[in-house]
Protein backbone atom coordinates (compact mmCIF):
# COMPACT_ATOMS: atom_id res chain seq x y z
CA UNK A 1 0.00 0.00 0.00
CA UNK A 2 1.00 3.66 -0.56
CA UNK A 3 2.15 5.36 2.90
CA UNK A 4 -0.33 7.97 1.73
CA UNK A 5 -3.28 6.09 1.59
CA UNK A 6 -2.03 4.45 5.33
CA UNK A 7 -1.68 7.64 7.11
CA UNK A 8 -5.38 8.98 5.05
CA UNK A 9 -6.89 5.92 6.99
CA UNK A 10 -5.26 6.55 10.18
CA UNK A 11 -2.38 7.09 12.61
CA UNK A 12 1.21 4.85 11.83
CA UNK A 13 3.60 3.06 13.27
CA UNK A 14 6.29 2.78 11.42
CA UNK A 15 10.37 1.94 11.61
CA UNK A 16 13.62 2.59 9.94
CA UNK A 17 15.99 0.18 8.85
CA UNK A 18 19.65 0.22 7.18
CA UNK A 19 20.82 -2.25 4.39
CA UNK A 20 23.34 -4.77 6.26
CA UNK A 21 27.12 -4.95 5.46
CA UNK A 22 28.17 -7.90 6.90
CA UNK A 23 27.23 -11.18 8.45
CA UNK A 24 26.79 -9.48 11.94
CA UNK A 25 24.66 -7.23 10.69
CA UNK A 26 22.73 -9.12 8.63
CA UNK A 27 21.90 -11.60 11.66
CA UNK A 28 21.24 -9.04 13.40
CA UNK A 29 18.34 -7.30 10.72
CA UNK A 30 17.17 -10.58 10.76
CA UNK A 31 16.19 -10.71 14.81
CA UNK A 32 15.01 -7.07 14.73
CA UNK A 33 13.09 -7.92 11.37
CA UNK A 34 11.03 -11.05 12.72
CA UNK A 35 10.93 -9.51 16.56
CA UNK A 36 9.27 -6.50 15.40
CA UNK A 37 7.36 -7.73 12.74
CA UNK A 38 4.70 -8.77 15.85
CA UNK A 39 3.76 -5.28 15.98
CA UNK A 40 1.99 -4.98 12.37
CA UNK A 41 3.97 -1.90 11.47
CA UNK A 42 2.20 -0.38 8.85
CA UNK A 43 5.27 0.40 6.68
CA UNK A 44 9.45 0.37 7.03
CA UNK A 45 11.52 2.38 5.76
CA UNK A 46 15.22 1.12 4.39
CA UNK A 47 18.60 3.61 4.14
CA UNK A 48 20.69 4.43 1.69
CA UNK A 49 24.16 5.23 2.43
CA UNK A 50 25.35 6.31 -1.51
CA UNK A 51 27.47 4.49 -3.96
CA UNK A 52 27.03 1.18 -6.49
CA UNK A 53 27.03 -1.42 -3.36
CA UNK A 54 24.59 0.43 -0.56
CA UNK A 55 22.32 1.01 -3.67
CA UNK A 56 22.40 -2.97 -4.17
CA UNK A 57 22.22 -3.77 -0.63
CA UNK A 58 19.08 -1.53 -0.46
CA UNK A 59 17.34 -2.28 -3.47
CA UNK A 60 17.79 -6.13 -2.50
CA UNK A 61 16.09 -5.84 1.01
CA UNK A 62 13.41 -3.75 -0.38
CA UNK A 63 12.70 -5.86 -2.94
CA UNK A 64 12.92 -8.81 -0.44
CA UNK A 65 10.41 -7.11 1.99
CA UNK A 66 7.97 -6.38 -1.19
CA UNK A 67 8.25 -9.88 -2.93
CA UNK A 68 7.83 -11.96 0.62
CA UNK A 69 5.10 -9.67 2.12
CA UNK A 70 6.92 -8.99 5.13
CA UNK A 71 6.45 -5.43 5.50
CA UNK A 72 5.36 -2.43 3.29
CA UNK A 73 8.88 -1.02 2.55
CA UNK A 74 10.11 2.12 1.65
CA UNK A 75 13.09 3.00 0.12
CA UNK A 76 15.10 6.05 0.47
CA UNK A 77 17.47 7.71 -2.73
CA UNK A 78 19.42 10.38 -2.13
CA UNK A 79 20.49 12.58 -5.57
CA UNK A 80 24.20 13.71 -3.97
CA UNK A 81 27.26 12.15 -6.25
CA UNK A 82 24.59 10.43 -9.00
CA UNK A 83 24.14 11.81 -12.74
CA UNK A 84 20.50 12.31 -13.36
CA UNK A 85 20.54 9.33 -15.67
CA UNK A 86 22.01 6.98 -12.97
CA UNK A 87 19.16 8.45 -10.61
CA UNK A 88 16.48 7.75 -13.44
CA UNK A 89 17.89 3.93 -14.01
CA UNK A 90 17.33 4.03 -10.07
CA UNK A 91 13.75 4.90 -10.05
CA UNK A 92 12.86 3.12 -13.12
CA UNK A 93 14.18 -0.23 -11.07
CA UNK A 94 12.02 0.41 -8.39
CA UNK A 95 9.26 0.73 -10.53
CA UNK A 96 9.73 -1.75 -12.48
CA UNK A 97 9.40 -4.17 -8.86
CA UNK A 98 6.60 -2.43 -7.83
CA UNK A 99 7.82 -0.45 -5.08
CA UNK A 100 5.51 1.95 -4.81
CA UNK A 101 6.95 4.10 -1.84
CA UNK A 102 10.17 6.49 -1.99
CA UNK A 103 11.65 8.62 0.71
CA UNK A 104 14.11 11.70 -1.44
CA UNK A 105 16.47 13.21 -0.16
CA UNK A 106 18.95 15.42 -0.45
CA UNK A 107 22.18 13.47 1.17
CA UNK A 108 25.46 14.88 2.75
CA UNK A 109 28.52 14.45 -0.07
CA UNK A 110 31.69 13.06 0.72
CA UNK A 111 34.19 14.89 -1.12
CA UNK A 112 36.37 11.84 -1.12
CA UNK A 113 33.90 9.92 -3.44
CA UNK A 114 35.42 12.61 -6.18
CA UNK A 115 31.83 11.67 -8.34
CA UNK A 116 29.44 14.89 -8.30
CA UNK A 117 25.67 14.97 -8.85
CA UNK A 118 23.60 16.98 -11.32
CA UNK A 119 21.22 17.54 -8.78
CA UNK A 120 21.71 19.35 -6.06
CA UNK A 121 18.90 19.12 -3.70
CA UNK A 122 15.61 16.93 -2.64
CA UNK A 123 12.82 18.85 -4.95
CA UNK A 124 14.76 18.28 -7.67
CA UNK A 125 15.19 14.36 -7.45
CA UNK A 126 11.21 14.62 -6.48
CA UNK A 127 10.69 16.14 -9.52
CA UNK A 128 12.41 13.63 -11.60
CA UNK A 129 10.86 11.00 -9.42
CA UNK A 130 7.55 12.19 -11.03
CA UNK A 131 8.43 11.71 -14.48
CA UNK A 132 9.34 8.15 -14.19
CA UNK A 133 6.77 6.34 -12.06
CA UNK A 134 3.30 6.83 -9.76
CA UNK A 135 5.23 6.85 -6.37
CA UNK A 136 4.05 7.77 -3.18
CA UNK A 137 6.98 10.07 -2.20
CA UNK A 138 8.30 11.06 1.76
CA UNK A 139 10.66 13.89 2.06
CA UNK A 140 12.87 14.59 4.93
CA UNK A 141 11.75 17.90 7.45
CA UNK A 142 13.86 19.33 10.36
CA UNK A 143 11.97 20.67 13.22
CA UNK A 144 15.05 23.08 14.13
CA UNK A 145 15.63 23.96 10.48
CA UNK A 146 18.56 22.50 7.99
CA UNK A 147 21.77 23.01 9.34
CA UNK A 148 22.65 24.93 5.70
CA UNK A 149 19.41 27.00 5.61
CA UNK A 150 20.51 30.68 6.27
CA UNK A 151 17.54 31.02 8.99
CA UNK A 152 14.22 29.20 10.10
CA UNK A 153 12.03 31.50 8.00
CA UNK A 154 14.10 30.61 5.11
CA UNK A 155 14.30 26.53 5.80
CA UNK A 156 10.15 26.90 6.50
CA UNK A 157 9.72 27.90 3.25
CA UNK A 158 11.86 25.84 1.45
CA UNK A 159 10.19 22.46 3.04
CA UNK A 160 6.75 24.16 2.06
CA UNK A 161 7.72 24.03 -1.35
CA UNK A 162 9.71 20.54 -0.79
CA UNK A 163 6.40 19.12 0.26
CA UNK A 164 3.67 20.85 -2.37
CA UNK A 165 5.24 17.97 -4.44
CA UNK A 166 5.91 15.39 -2.38
CA UNK A 167 3.17 13.46 -0.31
CA UNK A 168 4.35 13.68 3.24
CA UNK A 169 7.27 14.33 5.59
CA UNK A 170 9.19 12.52 8.34
CA UNK A 171 10.95 14.67 10.73
CA UNK A 172 14.55 13.64 11.84
CA UNK A 173 15.26 12.93 15.57
CA UNK A 174 13.76 15.44 18.34
CA UNK A 175 13.05 15.49 21.75
CA UNK A 176 10.71 17.70 22.85
CA UNK A 177 6.80 17.11 21.71
CA UNK A 178 6.61 21.38 21.24
CA UNK A 179 9.81 21.28 18.20
CA UNK A 180 6.90 19.02 16.14
CA UNK A 181 4.28 21.59 16.87
CA UNK A 182 6.21 24.52 16.72
CA UNK A 183 6.86 22.91 12.65
CA UNK A 184 3.04 21.80 11.46
CA UNK A 185 2.39 24.60 13.02
CA UNK A 186 4.50 27.22 10.78
CA UNK A 187 4.27 25.22 7.69
CA UNK A 188 -0.04 25.26 8.31
CA UNK A 189 1.21 29.26 8.11
CA UNK A 190 2.73 28.56 4.73
CA UNK A 191 -0.04 26.53 3.61
CA UNK A 192 1.09 23.02 3.84
CA UNK A 193 -1.26 20.69 5.41
CA UNK A 194 0.58 17.59 3.88
CA UNK A 195 1.21 14.71 6.67
CA UNK A 196 4.61 15.03 8.68
CA UNK A 197 5.77 12.35 10.67
CA UNK A 198 7.75 12.73 13.60
CA UNK A 199 11.02 10.65 13.59
CA UNK A 200 11.55 9.12 17.20
CA UNK A 201 15.12 7.77 18.75
CA UNK A 202 15.65 6.98 22.18
CA UNK A 203 18.53 8.07 24.22
CA UNK A 204 19.88 5.28 26.28
CA UNK A 205 23.13 5.97 26.62
CA UNK A 206 24.74 9.05 28.01
CA UNK A 207 27.93 9.27 25.37
CA UNK A 208 25.45 8.72 22.69
CA UNK A 209 24.05 12.18 23.51
CA UNK A 210 26.78 13.41 21.16
CA UNK A 211 25.85 11.14 18.82
CA UNK A 212 22.61 12.38 18.45
CA UNK A 213 24.02 16.01 18.61
CA UNK A 214 25.94 15.41 15.72
CA UNK A 215 23.57 13.72 13.65
CA UNK A 216 21.16 17.03 13.98
CA UNK A 217 19.26 16.10 17.08
CA UNK A 218 19.24 19.52 19.43
CA UNK A 219 19.65 17.35 23.07
CA UNK A 220 17.69 19.58 25.40
CA UNK A 221 19.31 19.87 28.94
CA UNK A 222 16.84 18.48 31.04
CA UNK A 223 17.44 15.17 29.20
CA UNK A 224 21.12 15.27 29.33
CA UNK A 225 20.98 15.90 32.98
CA UNK A 226 17.79 13.09 33.45
CA UNK A 227 20.53 10.85 31.88
CA UNK A 228 23.22 11.71 33.74
CA UNK A 229 21.23 11.71 37.23
CA UNK A 230 20.80 7.87 36.59
CA UNK A 231 24.26 7.52 35.86
CA UNK A 232 24.79 7.01 39.28
CA UNK A 233 22.91 3.92 39.54
CA UNK A 234 23.82 2.39 36.29
CA UNK A 235 23.50 1.59 32.26
CA UNK A 236 20.10 -0.28 32.88
CA UNK A 237 18.92 3.29 35.05
CA UNK A 238 19.90 4.97 32.31
CA UNK A 239 18.50 3.06 29.57
CA UNK A 240 14.92 3.30 31.83
CA UNK A 241 15.66 6.83 31.69
CA UNK A 242 16.02 7.10 28.03
CA UNK A 243 12.90 4.91 27.23
CA UNK A 244 11.19 6.64 29.49
CA UNK A 245 11.55 10.02 28.22
CA UNK A 246 10.56 8.64 24.76
CA UNK A 247 7.34 6.98 26.18
CA UNK A 248 6.65 10.17 27.62
CA UNK A 249 7.37 11.74 23.40
CA UNK A 250 5.65 9.55 22.14
CA UNK A 251 2.30 10.15 24.10
CA UNK A 252 2.64 13.61 24.00
CA UNK A 253 2.60 13.90 20.17
CA UNK A 254 -0.35 11.48 19.95
CA UNK A 255 -2.32 13.59 22.16
CA UNK A 256 -1.03 16.70 20.11
CA UNK A 257 -2.37 15.34 17.07
CA UNK A 258 0.64 13.50 15.38
CA UNK A 259 -0.73 10.84 12.12
CA UNK A 260 1.83 8.35 13.55
CA UNK A 261 5.31 7.54 14.84
CA UNK A 262 8.38 6.56 13.12
CA UNK A 263 11.02 5.00 14.92
CA UNK A 264 14.99 4.85 13.88
CA UNK A 265 15.95 1.28 15.35
CA UNK A 266 19.11 1.23 14.27
CA UNK A 267 18.32 -2.30 13.12
CA UNK A 268 17.35 -3.24 16.81
CA UNK A 269 13.74 -3.70 18.59
CA UNK A 270 14.18 -3.56 22.07
CA UNK A 271 13.71 -0.27 22.76
CA UNK A 272 11.42 0.76 20.07
CA UNK A 273 9.11 -2.91 21.10
CA UNK A 274 9.24 -1.34 24.75
CA UNK A 275 8.27 1.77 23.67
CA UNK A 276 5.42 0.42 22.07
CA UNK A 277 4.11 -1.73 24.68
CA UNK A 278 3.80 1.06 27.35
CA UNK A 279 2.15 3.30 24.97
CA UNK A 280 -0.18 0.88 24.50
CA UNK A 281 -0.67 -0.26 28.63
Amino acid sequence: MRVDDLLSAGRTTSFEFFPPKNDTEEQRLATALDELAGLAPNFVSVTYRGGASSRERTFRLVRRLHDEGLMEPMAHLTCVHHTRDELRSILGDYRDAGVENLMLLGGDADPASGAVGELRHADELVALARTVGEFCIGVAAQPSGHPDSPDLTTDRRRLAAKLALADFAVTQLFFESDEWRRLVDELADLGSDKPVLPGIMPVTTVASVATMRGMGGHVPDWLQARLEAAAGKGPAAVREAGISAATELCAALLEAGAPGLHFYTLNRSTATREIVARLKS
